[in-house]
């Protein structure tokens, strides 16, 4: 009975998913030889002194990992999810002190002379496994004040230790946990912040180098922001069309008519305006939650004191937070500086190999600006420039139809688990990957800052390829149990 238990399960696998996984990790294989090849000294791809060569190693391991994973008793995960969490901390702090420095970062623990691990990727899945743990325990409730506290520890600690690694990149993925929460309960107004966080930092920044009176040109912008995001608020958690109206009206009454009158060349002083502006939308709304006590209004205004608070603080994050290449990096994203031959080489030679790459590429082999080395990390981070140039659209669109099913079949297969703890780990799976993919190809193309992390299953690397079969095979071990009772 056992034995058909068994049977039944290993029935269940995913296939379909495994499949998209051997044709992810052969076409990245093919794309780190086209990326590494050299007209002068060309190797074969199955050489081992050769970057495909090695690839292929960690293909074939990776793989024999995988299946082992499958192998496992599917509880055996939830077991020692704190245990397997609570050793890749240990780890993490561990790198700080004995991994070496290289380019700035000690985020690499050295094996052999060739052989480096960074436990910084396989780190992601002890947190995913955490978090589905605690999430999955018995009368869990994501809306209280313990809850939230844990789940934030169990995401920030990776993301110091790996900060005090110097290796922002890195750290940066864990951020993508919060939009597990979602599926679990956690209400959108998170996210709302979060975005308009995101959208006064690239506001305020682009714009901080005009003054308009007493603030900057990306702070009156976002003081504007502040005013049309306080009306939906007050829209969606009040349902009140009345106050929503007043408050849009008087955006347009504090804003629009002094632009009519800078219109007859009248210099005015737009911070001051601004100021007055925000000044009143809280008053207002204080206002409103005392006449009705009405903690909605309260929240609002709040949220509208803490937005001017943060974009007061963009400038000092960004001089004296931040470090100079990061500085440097996100200038160059918002179009703030060009330095062609600086931070924006990479991005910029990366944008002239995809864009010579026409609709059908020049053919394997036959990238020009690859093979003659111009872009920088074209076999790991930027290995999608690769792809442009000598499969053109056409396979870069293929690539990305790659991504795009193993994400939506990842996220149909967390839907379908009949457990919380399956479900959570589904999500962080599928969000570690969209994160991925989106920075990754995002700073290919010039679209967001270059921070520095790998395409799964393209890059060249075996710690990323080990750390995203491990975060795969699990979830699938996972998917393989959920009709056992």
């Amino acid at each position: 009975m056992y034995q058909r238990e068994e049977e039944k399960i290993k029935s269940s696998i995913d296939w379909f998913t495994i499949a998209i996984y051997i044709v992810m990790v052969l076409c990245g294989w093919v794309s780190i030889y086209g990326a590494s090849y050299q007209y002068e000294n060309a190797t074969s791809m199955f050489d081992l002194s050769g970057r495909a060569g090695m690839q292929l190693v960690w293909i074939g391991t990776s793989l024999l990992l995988g299946f082992t994973l499958l192998k496992l008793d599917s509880n055996l995960y939830d077991i020692l999810a704190y245990y397997i969490y609570i050793f890749f901390m240990a780890l993490l702090l561990l790198t700080i002190f004995i991994a070496p420095d290289i380019k700035g970062s000690r985020s690499w623990i050295a094996i052999t002379d060739t052989i480096r691990l960074q436990p910084a990727e396989f780190a992601k899945f002890a947190v995913a496994l955490a978090l589905a743990k605690y999430m999955s325990s018995y009368n869990f409730k994501l809306m209280t004040l313990k809850s939230l506290s844990t789940i934030l520890g169990l995401v920030a600690l990776p993301i110091i230790l790996i900060l005090l690694q110097q290796e922002t990149g890195s750290a940066l993925v864990y951020t993508v946990f919060i939009l597990v929460l979602y599926r679990e309960g956690l209400p959108g107004l998170v996210l709302l912040l979060g975005v308009s966080a995101i959208m006064f930092f690239v506001v305020g920044l682009k714009y901080s180098e005009e003054d308009l009176g007493l603030l900057t040109m990306g702070e009156v912008i976002s003081a504007i922001f502040i005013v049309i995001i306080s009306a939906l608020l007050v829209l969606n958690y009040r349902k009140d069309m009345l106050v929503a109206r007043n408050i849009i009206l008087g955006g347009i009454v504090l804003f629009g008519i002094p632009y009519l009158i800078s219109l007859t060349e009248i210099d005015l002083n737009w911070g001051i305006i601004a100021i007055v502006a925000i000044s009143i939308l809280i008053i207002y709304l204080l206002v409103l939650a005392k006449k009705y006590w009405s903690k909605a209004y309260l929240l609002v205004a709040v949220f509208a004191i803490c937005s001017i608070g943060f974009v007061s603080s963009i400038n000092y994050l960004f001089n004296d937070v931040m470090q100079p290449h990061q500085q440097m990096r996100i200038k160059v994203s918002l179009g703030m500086e060009e330095d062609l031959m600086g931070a924006g080489y990479n991005v910029n030679q990366s944008k002239i190999a995809i864009g010579s790459g026409g609709l059908t590429g020049k053919g394997f082999l036959n990238g020009t600006q690859t093979k003659l080395k111009y872009v920088p990390e074209q076999d790991t981070d930027f290995i999608f420039c690769t792809v442009g140039e000598e499969q053109g659209f056409i396979g870069s669109v293929t690539v990305l139809i790659l991504f795009l099913a193993l994400i939506l079949r990842l996220f149909y297969l967390a839907e379908r688990q009949k457990n919380t703890f399956g479900r959570v780990y589904g999500y962080c799976v599928a969000c570690i990957f969209l994160f991925h993919l989106t920075i990754n190809i995002g700073m290919v193309i010039g679209l967001t800052p270059v921070i520095g992390i790998p395409l799964p299953f393209f890059s060249y690397g075996g710690s990323s390829l080990w750390a995203f079969t491990i975060l795969l095979f699990i979830f699938l071990r996972i998917d393989m149990a959920r009709k056992r009772r």
